[in-house]
């Protein structure tokens, strides 16, 4: 019997409506909580400091188990994997609403990031199963949108549910959103196109050496950008050094035991695909940019150019309105002209508006800011959902898990690289002078470039069969 070649409609609209929302909750969910971490130390008499494990502890659970997860999906299948993940997702969402010290909240935000894990490890992989071949760019480009808009969205959400309720109704907004998506899902999504190979398990000592190597590098990494400005002490610098350190040689080893596996857990085999390895390093690169863009702007609209809080959000949101509005056009384009190409002129356009907004004059006016903010959305909305399709295409499709799994991966380190690169700058360059800000804004446009030539050196390089 042949292999369907994706859903028909109307099945197709209610899957991609599982996955959009269900995308969307757990992207939302890494950011909504920021705004109340001041709310949450003071109601549960902890420090600033400690407040800080509320979003630590979701992003690292999440970036430890995303690879397993999406290998797990490779073995048991993708439908399974998400919709457990959005069970435990739920069901801690709950915890978290209902916990009562800063221990017990860390502890359900880490199992909420494991159940986010579970759902974003096979998205992708699930919409190679919902589209049809022809039809799969415009799928990634939703996907591609939900994912850059949610990512925005979580200050915003979160202050209209500040201003009418307590902290712990960020979360209880996730629980009957979690019960509808799960409700649809189970009836909704598919189940996998391709067996996995026969004979291949998940190995529980390469599971645990994935997450100690993304925990140590992630925290120590983090640790050493959060004291490296004039308040470092030699204790805390060599704690980020040591846990730097032993996530690089948990890390040597690790990697070394999946060279030779057939179903490696970090997918060896996928990044010896050039085409994939480019995609995968100019997604590192992207979101890098990114975050660098989205940590400086504030500062540099509040504090340097004197904008209200309202009219910086006003001056931000032209960003990701431009991606919603190029991105579904696109989608129509993948399949067309080479993602290569179409990733290389997005993130030319998107450097561009972003050197342009770090040599912005002393006193600009509204409009100056607002069409290089719309430069900026447009030339990421160009390079996201082509890079994206490369990604999600290119393994074969027993390992579209693998290669979902790499593309959060990416996401995740990239935004991590761009944090820490924004801590450091912020430690050596004044904040609120405007100066940090344009030094970022400028490191940002180079990662633009770097991305847009891993890009771009993707043509012309033939993928394999799959």
């Amino acid at each position: 019997m042949p292999v369907q070649d994706g859903l028909p409609t109307p099945a197709r609209y209610y899957a991609m409506a599982v996955i959009i929302l269900g995308i969307a909750m757990s992207v939302l969910d890494g950011t909504i909580v920021n705004l109340a971490l001041p709310g949450i130390a003071r109601d549960l008499q902890a420090s600033a400091a400690q407040a800080v494990w509320v979003v630590n502890a979701y992003q690292v659970a999440m970036l430890a188990l995303l690879l397993p997860c999406a290998t797990l999906g490779d073995l048991v299948g993708y439908r399974r994997v998400y919709l457990s993940g959005l069970v435990l997702f739920t069901a801690a969402s709950l915890g978290c609403a209902l916990s009562n010290s800063l221990l017990m909240l860390a502890a359900t935000r880490a199992v909420q990031g494991l159940g986010a894990a579970g759902i974003m490890s096979v998205n992708s992989a699930l919409l190679r199963l919902i589209y049809p071949r022809r039809l799969l760019g415009r799928g990634v480009a939703i996907n591609s949108l939900v994912v850059a808009t949610a990512a925005v969205a979580g200050p915003s959400i979160a202050a209209a549910i500040l201003s009418v309720a307590s902290w712990p109704w960020l979360f209880v907004l996730n629980l009957p959103l979690g019960v509808i998506v799960l409700w649809l899902g189970f009836r909704a999504l598919p189940p996998n196109s391709a067996a996995a190979p026969v004979g291949l398990r998940l190995s529980w000592l390469d599971v645990l050496l994935n997450a100690l190597m993304f925990s140590l590098v992630v925290l120590g990494v983090d640790a050493l950008g959060a004291r490296s400005g004039s308040s470092a002490t030699p204790s805390g610098v060599g704690a980020g050094l040591a846990m730097l350190a032993g996530g690089l040689v948990v890390g040597l080893i690790y990697v070394r035991r999946q060279w030779a596996q057939p179903l490696p857990l970090f997918p060896m085999d996928l990044l010896r695909i050039p085409v994939f390895a480019l995609s995968i390093c100019a997604s590192v690169s992207a979101f890098a940019a990114q975050m660098l863009a989205y940590i400086a702007l504030p500062f540099l609209l509040l504090d340097s150019y004197g904008r209200s809080p309202l009219q910086a959000g006003l001056l931000i949101t032209a960003w990701p309105l431009a991606i919603v509005v190029v991105a579904p056009i696109v989608g129509r384009l993948i399949g067309r002209y080479p993602d290569g190409l179409l990733g290389g002129i997005g993130m030319a356009v998107m450097a561009s508006g972003l050197a342009l907004m770090a040599v912005l004059p002393a006193q600009p006016d509204n409009a100056a800011i607002a069409w290089r903010m719309v430069l900026c959305g447009i030339g990421y909305g160009m390079f996201q959902p082509p890079n994206n399709h490369t990604i999600v295409t290119t393994p074969p499709a027993h390992r579209s898990g693998g290669a979902s799994g790499m593309l959060g991966t990416a996401r995740l380190a990239g935004q991590t690289l761009g944090a820490v690169l924004m801590s450091i700058i912020f430690s050596v360059a004044d904040a609120h002078n405007g100066r940090g800000p344009v030094i970022a804004l400028a490191l940002a446009a180079c990662f633009a470039v770097v991305a847009g030539a891993f890009s771009s050196l993707r043509m012309g390089r033939a993928r394999p069969a799959g």
